[in-house]
C-alpha cells in the first residue's frame, strides 16, 4: 500500500475496525473511506455496490459484522447467520467486481470445531462439529473464508483471511445483553463494586451512560437494581454478589484489539495470497483458474498463543476493578467450548507477534470503560 492509497475499513467504529483504523493512521495512511451504519446498510447489495462504484477503494479491510456473546448467539441465531453472510458476500463480491487490489477478511476463532486438538492450527477447520451455541455465526465466517479462497482461485484476486482469538479493547461492547465475556465481566464487577460501596449514584451514572433494556439512571432506583440483578449483580455492602455463567473451567485466549489492528495492517502490507500458496503449498506457478492442487485453510490465526481459565480471568478482572465481594458460578448455564487456544506459529513465521499482556490490557480497558465517550 502507498500512503495515499484509498483504503476502505468496513465496520470502522467497532472494536476491530477502530483498531485497524488507528493502526493505519499511525502509519500515515489517511486516505480512508468508511460506510457509517446510519448511512449505509451493508446487508443491502445495491447499497454496497453503489459505494464501491463511487469510491473504488484499492484496499479493503472487511471487519464489519453482527456480533455478540453466548446469550445473543443462542437467541438470535437467524440474525447472526443471515446478516453476516449478507455483509461479507456483498463486500467481497464488490471488491472483486470493482477491482480492489487486496482485501483482508476478519473471521473468528469460533470457526473451529467444538473439541479440536489444542492449540488449534488452521488445518483443524471443518474436521468435526461446531459448538452449538455459536454455530450460525461460525458458519457465516467459514463461508467468508471460502469466498476469499474461491475468488482467489477462480479470478486471481488477492484476498486473505485472518482468524483472531477473543478480543477486547477500546470501543468494546459493554451491553450485558450482547457483550462477550471480558467486557461483560468488567461491567458486572464495576456495578457490583458500586453496590459494595453502597454508591447508588455510581450505579445511576453507569446506567445513564449505558442503559440496559431501556432502564437508565433516570429510572426509579428499584427498577435499576432489578435490571442489574437480572444480569447477576445483586446485594449491597458486604453482601454484594456477582453471578457468572458456567463453572469457570473453560479456557480462553485474549488479544487486545490494538495488537489485532497492528497485525492486520502488517499482513496487508507484507503478505499476499501468493505468499501463502508458496509457503503453505509450495505452489510457485499460480495460474487462474487454479485446479492442480487442493487449496484449503489459507487463513491465518491471530492471537497470543496463551490462555487461562474463565475463573482465572474473573479473578484478574475482579482484582483490577477492586471488587471484594462474592462471586457465584451458575453451573446450570452453558460453558461454551471447553478450550479455544490458537496455534499462532504460522503468523509468527510471517514476522508478527503480540505485545500487550492481558493484565495490562484489562487495566487499560477498565480505565477506558470509565472514561471513554459512549457512542
Amino acid at each position: 500500500m502507498n500512503k495515499d492509497s484509498k483504503i476502505y475499513v468496513a465496520g470502522n467504529r467497532g472494536l476491530v475496525g477502530s483498531a485497524i483504523t488507528a493502526a493505519l493512521r499511525k502509519r500515515g495512511y489517511n486516505n480512508l473511506v468508511f460506510t457509517p451504519h446510519a448511512q449505509y446498510d451493508l446487508i443491502d447489495t445495491k447499497t454496497v455496490e453503489a459505494f464501491f462504484e463511487k469510491e473504488r477503494p484499492e484496499y479493503v479491510f472487511q471487519s464489519a459484522a453482527h456480533v455478540g456473546g453466548i446469550i445473543a448467539n443462542l437467541t438470535y441465531r437467524a440474525d447472526f447467520i443471515y446478516q453476516n453472510l449478507m455483509i461479507e458476500t456483498n463486500i467481497i463480491n464488490s471488491a472483486y467486481k470493482y477491482g480492489a487490489k487486496k482485501l483482508l477478511f476478519l473471521g473468528s476463532s469460533c470457526i473451529y470445531p467444538k473439541n479440536p486438538p489444542q492449540p488449534m492450527t488452521e488445518d483443524v477447520l471443518l474436521t468435526s462439529e461446531l459448538e452449538y451455541t455459536n454455530e450460525p455465526y461460525a458458519l457465516s465466517k467459514i463461508a467468508g473464508i471460502k469466498l476469499c479462497e474461491s475468488y482467489n482461485l477462480q479470478y486471481g484476486t488477492n484476498f486473505i483471511s485472518v482468524m483472531p482469538t477473543n478480543l477486547y479493547g477500546p470501543n468494546d461492547n459493554y451491553n450485558l445483553e450482547t457483550s462477550h465475556v471480558l467486557p461483560a465481566m468488567i461491567r458486572k464487577f464495576h456495578l457490583a463494586k458500586c453496590l459494595e460501596n453502597n454508591d447508588m449514584e455510581a450505579v445511576k451514572r453507569d446506567l445513564d451512560r449505558r442503559p440496559i433494556e431501556g432502564v437508565s439512571g433516570s429510572s426509579p432506583l428499584p427498577q435499576q437494581l432489578e435490571i442489574i440483578k437480572k444480569y447477576g449483580i445483586s446485594g449491597t455492602g458486604s453482601n454484594a454478589t456477582v453471578e457468572l455463567w458456567g463453572d469457570g473451567s473453560p479456557r480462553r485466549e485474549f488479544l487486545h484489539s490494538q495488537d489485532l489492528g497492528e497485525a492486520c495492517v502488517f499482513l496487508m502490507e507484507n503478505v499476499d495470497f501468493s505468499d501463502i500458496l508458496s509457503k503453505q503449498f509450495n505452489i510457485k506457478d499460480f495460474s487462474v483458474p487454479y485446479t492442480k492442487t487442493e487449496v484449503r485453510n489459507t487463513h491465518i490465526n491471530i492471537g497470543t498463543g496463551k490462555d487461562l481459565t474463565i475463573s482465572e480471568l474473573a479473578s484478574m478482572v475482579q482484582k483490577t476493578v477492586g471488587f471484594t465481594g462474592k462471586v457465584v458460578w451458575n453451573a446450570d448455564k452453558p460453558n461454551g467450548t471447553p478450550q479455544k487456544l490458537l496455534d499462532v506459529s504460522k503468523l509468527e513465521k510471517l514476522g508478527w507477534k503480540y505485545s500487550i499482556e492481558l493484565n495490562d490490557g484489562i487495566a487499560t480497558s477498565y480505565n477506558n470503560y470509565l472514561n471513554e465517550e459512549v457512542k
